[in-house]
C-alpha cells in the first residue's frame, strides 16, 4: 500500500503541475496520508465513492477519492457507463481488478445530474466500439473529461484510487471528507 501511494503522489507531481501556472503562486502542499486513506475506506458502508479532499492548485481543483466496488456493482456485461462533463479521472487500482471499458461512440444518452462533490455533473450512456481490457492491482488509467467509462466486469473486488483533475472548478475546493477531521 505504501508503495500504491507514492505512485500516486508521483502521478500527481507528472500530471497536475502545470495546472494554474502564472495564475496563483503556491506555497503548500496538501497531504493525504495512508491512514486518512483507510479511514475513508473503512467508513464508505454501500457507498461506492467517497471524496477524500478537493484542493485550489492555482485555479484548477485536483480531487482524489477513494473507490470500491464489488461484482455488485458492475454493469454484468453490458457496454453502458458514466461520462463526467468537466472531470478527468486517473485510476490507480490498488487492490483486486476486473473488466474496464472506456470511451466509444456515446450512444442513448441520459438525463445529466449534478454529480455532487464527487464527480460533477454526468450522465449515463451507452457505448459502441469503446475499449475492453483487463486491469489489476499496480495499473493506471487515464480517462479524460466527456469519455464513457465503466466496469463491465468485477470478478471479486476492486479498490481504487480516483485522481479527479478538474479545470473549470465545479468541485468545492477546500473540501475535506468529515471522517478526516
Amino acid at each position: 500500500m505504501q508503495m500504491k501511494i507514492s505512485i500516486l503522489l508521483t502521478i500527481m507531481v507528472v500530471f497536475f503541475p502545470a495546472m494554474g501556472q502564472g495564475q496563483v503562486t503556491l506555497t503548500s502542499a496538501t497531504d493525504i496520508t495512508r491512514e486518512q486513506v483507510q479511514v475513508v475506506l473503512e467508513g464508505m458502508g454501500e457507498s461506492i465513492d467517497r471524496q477524500l479532499k478537493v484542493v485550489d492548485v492555482g485555479g484548477d481543483n485536483v480531487a482524489v477519492g477513494i473507490l470500491h466496488r464489488d461484482s455488485d456493482n458492475d454493469t454484468d456485461g453490458e457496454h453502458r457507463g458514466l461520462v463526467h462533463m468537466h472531470i478527468s479521472e486517473t485510476y490507480v487500482v490498488l487492490e483486486g481488478g476486473g473488466t474496464l471499458l472506456t470511451g466509444g461512440e456515446i450512444m442513448n444518452r441520459g438525463e445529466p445530474s449534478d454529480g455532487g462533490i464527487v464527480i460533477g455533473p454526468s450522465f449515463s450512456a451507452e457505448s459502441r466500439n469503446g475499449q475492453v481490457r483487463e486491469i489489476s492491482a499496480g495499473d493506471i488509467v487515464v480517462i479524460p473529461a466527456g469519455v464513457l467509462h465503466s466496469w463491465l466486469e468485477i470478478p471479486d473486488e476492486v479498490t481504487y484510487l480516483s485522481i479527479r483533475g478538474d479545470p473549470d472548478q465545479v468541485l468545492p475546493a477546500g473540501y475535506v471528507n468529515p471522517e478526516l477531521d
